[in-house]
């Protein structure tokens, strides 16, 4: 009897599919029946759809590059500092449309390069921010260097060190502590501390040394000792930072690993998909950068003219208003992450930056000063040299405990705001 029932069921088994298949076939026949119609015309082919379904992705993504972000309110003023620069003499103007103009591109190059590091690994990801992080400071830079406005270049980078660390950090700190006043805020000071506070004060000591040799009057070569130890040194800093990126990508993840995990819980909880796919990103990089270069000529342009006409020195320019452009996307986005109590990720963001242009951005540019045939080198001057090697010691003082509170935060601040004043009334000495 049990053979006779394994038979029935297995009978049953093998008729089931027949029986409900052949109504489902003749429904999916009958379904399939019109779209064969509707694809075989002329009209609907196959290349037709492929057309629509393109169009509608770049329509797509110039909505959310161009238009969904409330900061691209400010794009229209790059145009006009361009008519302005062509129908006015009023160069203050242009200056200041420029740069309101170019902060909008500096957050959108960024929102760029974090879309296109969706698709690579970390190591790639990492040297794309390494390398588009901080291309409006460069690009800005070698328009700069291709006027021979050498102490703008300097400046202007130095500029940029000392927003992210006393401006972007300070305000972090500060809106942060705010938000969170009932506890301590912390954050993995292995990570910040010891790392970046060395290559800081490794930036410090090259920038320190060809002044000193000037101002000494110690020369072997004068005129030419400076500048071969400036570009030796550019080499060998560019060295230093390209062993830093192996080191934190690659050697050292247990060092980040608090970091990582604290980026990892963020994606999950927010839940973060790429909005574009990477050729769109190539695409709207290249675009980016080139309305970037295309208004940082007209910025650097201005820049006398601005400062002829408010009566406002080159220096207070050059340190203070210039990094607003490159640090905009950063300021908004480290206290961002402060007020979410994702404090690590503020310091990569603040700190990590200033390590980007001192070990990078900096030797980078005296080396195409090099190959422009312009003499950009490593002497900032003493007193712009001074005020680097004082707010990195202020800022590795901060942050060697590993908290942060908002009195920290207002510290910082108010340090800045002692720097611009000094910047305001400092006249900047001709090299000699």
């Amino acid at each position: 009897m049990g053979s006779i029932e394994e038979k029935i069921d297995l009978d049953s088994d093998e008729e089931i599919p027949f029986s409900v298949s052949q109504p489902t076939n003749k429904m999916h026949s009958l379904s399939f029946e019109p779209s064969r119609h509707i694809l075989a015309h002329p009209q609907f082919s196959a290349s037709w759809v492929i057309r629509k379904v393109n169009r509608v992705s770049i329509l797509r993504s110039i909505y959310i590059v161009l238009i969904k972000a409330r900061i691209n309110i400010l794009l229209p003023f790059g145009p006009l500092a361009i008519c302005l620069h062509y129908f006015t003499k009023m160069h203050g103007l242009v200056f200041f449309f420029s740069l309101i103009g170019i902060i909008p591109l500096a957050e959108r190059l960024g929102y760029a390069t974090e879309q296109l590091a969706c698709y690579t690994g970390p190591t790639v990801g990492g040297l794309l921010n390494a390398t588009f992080g901080n291309a409006t400071e460069m690009i800005i830079s070698i328009y700069a260097l291709q006027n021979g406005m050498i102490r703008v270049v300097q400046q202007s980078l130095l500029g940029s060190i000392l927003s992210n660390m006393l401006l972007v950090l300070g305000c972090a700190f500060f809106c942060g502590g705010l938000v969170h006043h009932h506890r301590v805020q912390v954050f993995n000071k292995v990570a910040t501390a010891l790392v970046n506070s060395g290559l800081l004060l490794m930036a410090v000591m090259c920038i320190l040394f060809p002044a000193v040799l000037q101002f000494t009057h110690t020369e072997a070569h004068k005129g030419k000792s400076e500048m071969a130890l400036s570009r030796v040194t550019s080499c060998v800093m560019l060295i230093a930072y390209a062993s830093y990126l192996f080191f934190q990508l690659k050697s050292q993840n247990n060092l980040y690993s608090s970091l990582d995990e604290v980026r990892d819980n963020d994606e999950a909880d927010d839940d973060e998909v790429p909005e574009i796919n990477p050729w769109e990103a190539i695409g709207w990089l290249a675009m980016l950068t080139l309305w970037i270069s295309l208004l940082s000529g007209y910025l650097v342009d201005a820049i006398q003219g601005a400062s002829d006409s408010m009566n406002m020195p080159v220096a207070f320019i050059s340190v203070i208003l210039l990094p607003i452009v490159g640090n905009a996307a950063e300021h908004a986005s480290a206290i961002m992450f402060a007020m979410k109590d994702k404090l690590d990720i503020t310091i990569g963001v603040a700190i990590g930056s200033s390590t980007q242009i001192s070990m990078f951005v900096i030797p980078f540019c005296v080396i195409v000063g090099w190959i422009m045939g312009q003499p950009m080198d490593l002497n900032f001057q003493l007193f712009e040299t001074a005020t680097l090697f004082i707010t990195v010691l202020v800022v590795a003082f901060m942050l060697q405990e590993g908290q942060s509170n908002y009195f920290k935060g207002l510290m910082l601040i108010l340090c800045y705001i002692i720097v611009a004043a000094s910047f305001f009334v400092h006249i900047d000495p001709t090299k000699g």
